[in-house]
């Protein structure tokens, strides 16, 4: 069965092949040119990405790209193996790890306000969370993932298990409860890891701060404002998955016959880390206010486009382009260079069930959201059409890899 650390590796090298955006290490609140073109955009390769759906390993997609570069949306596959429906081109799916970008900004925007410094320690602001043998650990450094804090393993197992648990939850304090009984990765800010377990700590300091609920700070913050109205921070205990969507399903194996179990209802309590519902048009709207300073004042906003010098951790992450080995996370965000030479920024997700990805170039000409519906339980089994869809939307190069 895929372990923890390989499902996170095979999710985290899509996020490296796909972080793609317009080329520059910093910026202003303010959209900037690409200094290298995108190419145009190929209706062609974007349906050939998804063609061929359903199958064994992906079972429905559905691609949205957008800007003043062009624009085209499609869809393929099964939104429901029994009734045979298509996949619906405005449904919902579980965004998995985007949701740590609307994390982000809200501490960032805690952090304009005066009412959170990233400087601070993770202590101050939440004592008694972490045990007193954890040195210091800043707000920045949990953001940026430099924090060396240990990952969780709570909610982990094969797809029978999945299958069987789905509807099990854990608090955020439950789970930074369990990952603390590990050592330290390293010490804080000498280096990065990706690691789920520093947005769970965020999703509480964005609590402890505000004294209101995780869930009303991202509403009123950002689904209320920017009108996102297919957008869903729930409560851990409700399964649901709402307004049209495409059924996600893992396969499972017994005595030599494979089955596939309907996990499209799933307990969300990945919450900060990794539980929101989302659709295309409302993920296409919240990097574009994103990018255009909205959401985050310019000198905070400079934090979602800065990485810190450090070495990353390990061969699952930052391990494309010539800064290869070298930390690649922003808060909320990751950096990538291509082979055409663009450098970007941008992030995945998944869920079992459901893999998604949300990316734009830096002055938006280019926006591209896509959802799968893969059935490996986060093996990794879908990234060939995530590449096609990257190489149909940014870099034509990536289809010969």
């Amino acid at each position: 069965m895929p372990t923890i650390e390989v499902m996170r590796r095979h999710l985290a090298a899509v996020g490296a092949v796909l972080a793609i955006a317009g080329s520059l290490s910093t910026a202003s609140a303010a959209v900037r040119p690409s200094s290298t073109p995108l190419p145009p955009l190929d209706p062609a390769a974007l349906r050939d990405a998804i063609s061929g759906l359903p199958n064994a390993t992906v079972t429905g997609a559905l691609i949205k790209v957008t800007g003043s570069a062009g624009q085209w949306s499609g869809t393929s596959g099964v939104g429901d193996i029994d009734t045979r429906e298509p996949v619906a081109a405005d449904g919902n799916f579980r965004v998995g790890s985007i949701s740590k970008v609307f994390t982000a900004v809200v501490v960032l925007q805690l952090a304009a306000e005066h009412r959170i410094d990233l400087d601070r320690s993770v202590q101050h602001y939440l004592p008694g969370l972490l045990p007193a043998s954890v040195p210091t650990i800043t707000v920045r450094e949990l953001l940026n993932h430099t924090s060396g804090l240990p990952d969780a393993t709570l909610g982990g197992g094969d797809a029978q298990w999945f299958a069987d648990h789905r509807l099990q939850s854990w608090t955020p304090r439950q789970i930074v409860a369990d990952a603390v009984t590990r050592p330290m990765k390293f010490a804080p800010g000498t280096e990065q890891d990706y690691n789920g377990t520093n947005y769970y700590v965020a999703g509480l300091l964005i609590e402890r701060v505000t004294g209101r609920t995780y869930a009303h700070e991202v509403r009123t913050r950002i689904i209320q404002p920017l009108a996102l109205r297919n957008t869903y921070v729930l409560d851990r205990h409700d399964p649901r998955l709402p307004g049209p969507h495409a059924h996600g399903y893992v396969a499972v194996t017994k005595d030599g016959i494979t089955t596939l179990h309907d996990v499209s209802e799933q307990s969300p309590y990945p919450w900060a880390e990794g539980g929101l519902i989302s659709g295309s048009a409302d993920l296409t709207r919240f990097i574009s206010a994103i990018f255009q300073g909205r959401l985050v004042p310019s000198s905070e906003l400079e934090e979602m486009f800065t990485v810190p010098k450090v070495k990353y951790l390990g061969t699952d992450n930052c391990v494309i382009g010539p800064e290869a080995g070298q930390a690649c996370y922003s808060a909320g965000l990751m950096k990538t260079t291509m082979p055409n030479g663009l450098t970007g920024w941008g992030k995945t997700g998944s869920r079992p069930g459901y893999t998604s990805g949300l990316f734009a170039s830096r002055d938006l000409s280019r926006v591209l959201v896509y959802s799968l519906n893969p059935t490996g339980n986060k093996d990794g089994s879908e990234m060939p059409y995530v590449i096609k869809i990257a190489a149909a939307a940014f870099d034509p190069s990536l289809a010969g890899n």
